[in-house]
């Protein structure tokens, strides 16, 4: 019986309507190997390597052969071949595999630009090993420069400095001029805002001993005194008060004198017999002397002369003699003196071990903070009009500070206070939350007067720092 509708037969004998469905086809399984280990390496992960179009040097290859698949496919490499045998990215029709035979019966179906003859264009680059020939992929435009092998992925540039047409960094022929990096380092000590700039002279000043009014007060009261001494000589003949007046202002003078002399010893012999205080029993505010190993914080400094690394603090003093018809160093500078031409002394924050309690604080003695030195200064080199030229380094480090060298007598100093040093620092303690930290005190300290030593009293301002010549002590390596 015929109908205008389709129908047909299912294999258990029961009529449908509608016409009877076409057996599709199964798609080709294809079975691969587990991806071998990269170690986090992203040039050895295939297709993420090809997301980031990674540019590969040319070069042999290892020698461990690369894993072939249970079936015969088509060996299609649109990248290089890694050195552990990389995944292979199969591209055309599959071609059954015939047991037995291995990989001599794949059929190779290439992606990538045909010859004249329809085959496709084999590259190869260096000797490779396991008869596996890579293909060199192809890229239009310059190339990004090659990632670190940590397989991290940062944001930024790469490399710094100038790129050449192919994306990687321009090298420079040559050697770079010394000078031209000692201008850049003293360039980026001195425009850093972590680094403090100490362009004052340290040492024993007495006129920062004393306050001015003291002095103008001593100076009328010996000028009234010798004038009321003369009077009474002239007067009734009787010396007795111009002799005493004598006395007191030859013993004011003596004690000046001494004063200026050894004035700075008489600081760093104070800060020496200064009790040490433990930091665990140190209260929020308090005026305390630290001693302990040096280590550096995050900028480290480096010496100007000797290039000494890994500093806390340097200092590079250049003196000049003056003699009778020589040129003056400064506006100050008097003859037959040394003075001082050139100064360069920074110092960063740094961290110290107490030896006290075995506590680490942080010295803030970076981001301009007032500092006073007093670090022993070394000898490094001196210079007159006959040995001028015996030293090279010399000249350029005056060339690299646009400093002559013509006939003068100069002495170069350095000192400097670098990692694993012993330092004793003077501070006010100051905890914040669980960060223990030695700032400058608000107003400057004053040492007293030293009855035994015959020293006037002198004001420290800031942290005060004191360290011994690095250059003849033992370092603590940290």
């Amino acid at each position: 019986m015929g109908s205008r509708f389709p129908s047909h037969q299912l294999s258990n004998g029961l009529y449908v309507s509608g016409r009877p469905e076409q057996p599709k086809e199964k798609a080709p399984v294809i079975c691969s190997t587990a991806m071998p280990y990269t170690g986090g390496d992203i040039k050895k992960s295939g297709e993420l390597g090809k997301m980031f179009d990674l540019h590969r040097k040319s070069g042999p290859l290892g020698n461990q052969p690369s894993r072939n698949t249970s079936f015969g496919g088509a060996a299609s490499n649109s990248g290089p071949v890694s050195n552990a045998g990389g995944r292979s990215n199969y591209s055309g029709s599959i071609s059954s595999a015939v047991p037995g035979t291995g990989g001599s019966s794949r059929t190779k179906s290439n992606s990538g630009p045909l010859n004249k003859h329809g085959e496709p264009t084999k590259r190869s680059s260096g000797p490779q090993s396991g008869g596996v020939t890579p293909m060199a992929r192809q890229n239009s435009g310059p190339l990004p420069p090659v990632l670190p092998t940590t397989g991290l992925i940062t944001s930024g540039p790469i490399t710094s400095g100038q790129m050449n047409s192919s994306g990687a960094q321009r090298k420079v022929s040559g050697p770079l001029d010394s000078s031209v990096s000692m201008k850049m380092r003293t360039a980026s000590f001195a425009h850093n805002p972590a680094v403090t700039n100490l362009n004052a002279e340290d040492g024993y000043s007495i006129k920062g001993s004393i306050p001015t009014a003291i002095i103008w007060l001593v100076a009328l009261l010996f000028l009234v005194g010798f004038v009321a001494g003369g009077f009474i000589l002239a007067a009734i003949h009787n010396p007795i008060l111009l002799i005493v007046v004598v006395v007191i202002f030859g013993f004011v003078a003596a004690l000046v004198a001494w004063n200026i002399c050894w004035g700075t010893k008489g600081v760093t012999g104070f800060v020496r017999h200064y009790p040490d205080a433990d930091l665990r029993t140190a209260k929020d505010g308090e005026y305390v002397k630290v001693t302990g190993v040096v280590t550096c914080g995050n900028l480290p400094l480096e010496s100007s002369f000797q290039r000494v690394p890994r500093c806390v603090y340097t200092s590079t003093c250049l003196y000049e003699y003056r003699g009778w018809d020589s040129k003056a160093a400064n506006t100050t500078h008097r003859r037959f003196t040394w003075g001082l031409r050139s100064m360069e002394r920074h110092a960063v924050d740094f961290y110290i071990s107490d030896f006290q309690s075995g506590l680490r604080a942080l010295v803030k003695t970076g981001f301009g903070a007032r500092v006073t030195p007093y670090v022993d200064e070394s000898v490094v080199i001196d210079i007159n009009p006959d040995n001028k030229d015996m030293s090279p380094e010399f000249l350029r480090w005056l060339r690299g500070r646009n400093l002559s060298s013509d006939d003068r007598i100069m002495r170069l100093k350095e000192g400097y206070i670098k990692e694993g040093s012993t330092v004793s620092v003077m501070g006010v303690v100051q905890r914040n939350e669980n960060v223990l930290m030695i700032v400058a005190p608000a107003e400057p300290i004053s040492t007293g007067c030293q009855w035994a030593k015959c020293m006037l009293p002198t004001s420290l301002d800031g942290l005060v720092l004191r360290c011994e010549d690095a250059s003849d002590m033992d370092v603590i390596p940290v």
